[in-house]
């Protein structure tokens, strides 16, 4: 009986978490949409620019980006760093096979690829890799480096090929919204 309801629970938990996402989805108006689109092309702005630029007035307009941050539309803010000024201009995209897809098998590959400094993502596939992992390195060389110290010694690997970047014909954080 007991798993019979927390199966229930987990279900209803889903559920709730679906509508609310699409509550939320349905709830960003026009003005809405363009505060999230203007902020993610300029995170900087301040309120008086920012308000400007949606037709808002100052007290409207913070008074919305706040609301957008307390529903989770705004996760954060940051400043995006140029790879070739911190010597980061080699991109390499990793596909990862495990041996198993069991729970702690996952587990375990997902904490140790998280304390690895140069992957940027990690991203559990459906497809013939478990995990594509985007990797950032100084050159060559110093993929190798990273490669050795770290990406050969992940658990449960048992297959990995890795695919250089020539070039990076777009790169974008915006969301459409």
């Amino acid at each position: 009986m007991f798993g019979v309801f927390a199966l229930s629970k987990a279900r209803l938990s889903v559920n709730i978490e679906k509508i609310w996402e699409n509550i939320a989805l349905s709830d960003l108006d026009e003005t809405d949409r363009r505060l999230l689109k203007a902020l993610q092309r300029e995170g900087r702005l301040s309120n008086a620019d920012l308000s400007d630029k949606v037709n808002l007035s100052p007290s409207a307009c913070h008074r919305r980006v706040q609301r957008l941050e307390k529903d989770g539309f705004i996760s954060g803010y940051v400043a995006l760093v140029n790879p070739r000024k911190v010597d980061r201009k080699t991109t390499v995209f990793v596909e990862i096979t495990l041996r198993a897809q069991a729970d702690d098998v996952l587990d375990a590959f997902e904490k140790s690829v998280a304390r690895i400094p140069d992957v940027l993502e990690c991203h559990l596939m459906a497809g013939q890799a478990d995990y594509l992992l985007k990797v950032v390195a100084e050159d060559a060389e110093d993929f190798a480096r990273i490669h050795r110290r770290y990406l050969a010694s992940l658990p449960g690997v048992q297959g990995m090929q890795s695919s250089f970047a020539l070039r990076t014909v777009r790169q974008t954080t915006a969301l459409p919204v």
